[in-house]
C-alpha cells in the first residue's frame, strides 16, 4: 500500500510543474484580462478608474467593431471551405494510389508555404497585389489584352478578400499534412474490404475515410476558426486596418485602441470578447461532434 502511495504522488510531482506554468501564463493572465476590461486605465498611469460593462457597452456601438467581426468571419468561412475543405480533398488525393512516388514531392510542394514567416509573405503578396509593378495585375493583362490596373489593396470591398486569399495560399498545405497523418492510421483492412464489395475511389473515400478522420477534422476546424479570430498579422503587414478601416480585424482593433489610443481597458475588453467568441465556437463544434457519434 505504502509502494502504491508513492508511485501516486510521484505522478502528481510530475505534473504540478505543468500545472503552474499553465495557471501563470494561461488562465492567469484571462482572468486578469476580464478584471482589467470593468476599468479605465491606460499605461502611463497607475489609477484605474471602474466603469462596469461600460467598455463593452462602448465596443458594441462603434462601427469598426462590426467591421472588424465581419472579416474575422469572412475569414473563418473561407478558411473552412478552402483551407479545411480543399485540404482534405488534397491529402485524400495524395494518399491514393493515383499518384506514386511522386506523392512526397506534392507533399513538400503544398506544405512548403506554411513554414516561410507571415511577415515574409505579407510583405511579397503586397507587391504581388500592386496596380503597376504586380503580379496579379500583370497575368490579368497578358490573357485579356487590356491595360488592366486594379488596386487590389485600396478598395475596401477588395482590399480583405485579398488578405484572406493570401492566407489560404499559405496555410491549406499545413492542414493537408495533419489530415494525412490522420489518413495513414486508417487500417488496410477497411480499404480491403471496400474493394471487394466494389466500391470506386470516391465511395472509398467518402465511406471509409471521411468517417476514420472526422476526429482530426474537428481538430483542424477549431484550429482554423480560432486562427480566424485571433488573425492580426496579416492585416498589420499588409493594410494596417485600411483603406478607410476596412480590413480591420478584432485583433488589430485591439492593437490600435491598445497602443495608438493608449485605452488599456476598453483593449482589455475586446480581447475578452475574442476570447468568449473562440471559446464558444470551440464548444459548439466539439458537441455537434460528440452528438453526431452518439
Amino acid at each position: 500500500m505504502i509502494v502504491l502511495k508513492r508511485k501516486k504522488y510521484t505522478a502528481y510531482l510530475f505534473i504540478v510543474p505543468a500545472m503552474l506554468f499553465i495557471l501563470t501564463f494561461v488562465y492567469i493572465p484571462i482572468i486578469q484580462n476580464f478584471y482589467y476590461s470593468f476599468f479605465r486605465m491606460n499605461s502611463y498611469s497607475p489609477t484605474k478608474t471602474f466603469v462596469g460593462l461600460s467598455n463593452y457597452l462602448d465596443i458594441f456601438q462603434n462601427e469598426i467593431f462590426y467591421t472588424a467581426l465581419i472579416n474575422n468571419t469572412w475569414y473563418a468561412v473561407i478558411s473552412l471551405i478552402f483551407q479545411v475543405g480543399l485540404g482534405l480533398i488534397l491529402a485524400i488525393t495524395l494518399e491514393s494510389k493515383i499518384l506514386g512516388r511522386e506523392r512526397k514531392f506534392f507533399r513538400t510542394i503544398y506544405f512548403l508555404p506554411s513554414v516561410i514567416a507571415i511577415a515574409a509573405v505579407g510583405l511579397m503578396f503586397y507587391y504581388v497585389y500592386n496596380p503597376n509593378l504586380g503580379l496579379l495585375n500583370a497575368l490579368i493583362r497578358i490573357f485579356t489584352e487590356n491595360d488592366f490596373r486594379y488596386a487590389w489593396l485600396g478598395h475596401p470591398r477588395t482590399a480583405i478578400f485579398a488578405i484572406i486569399a493570401m492566407s489560404q495560399w499559405q496555410f491549406t498545405g499545413y492542414i493537408m499534412v495533419l489530415l494525412i497523418v490522420a489518413i495513414q492510421k486508417i487500417p488496410q483492412e477497411l480499404y480491403e474490404v471496400a474493394e471487394i464489395d466494389g466500391a470506386s475511389s470516391f465511395q472509398k473515400a467518402l465511406y471509409v475515410t471521411i468517417p476514420q478522420i472526422k476526429e482530426m477534422i474537428l481538430v483542424t476546424s477549431i484550429i482554423t476558426v480560432i486562427g480566424a479570430y485571433k488573425l492580426f498579422t496579416e492585416i498589420f503587414v499588409i493594410t494596417r486596418g485600411g483603406p478607410y478601416d476596412s480590413t480591420h480585424v478584432l485583433g488589430t482593433f485591439m492593437y490600435k485602441t491598445a497602443f495608438f489610443y493608449d485605452k488599456m481597458g476598453y483593449a482589455a475588453a475586446i480581447a475578452g470578447i475574442i476570447f468568449a467568441i473562440t471559446f464558444t465556437t470551440s464548444v459548439i463544434q466539439i458537441y455537434i461532434s460528440n452528438r453526431g457519434e452518439n
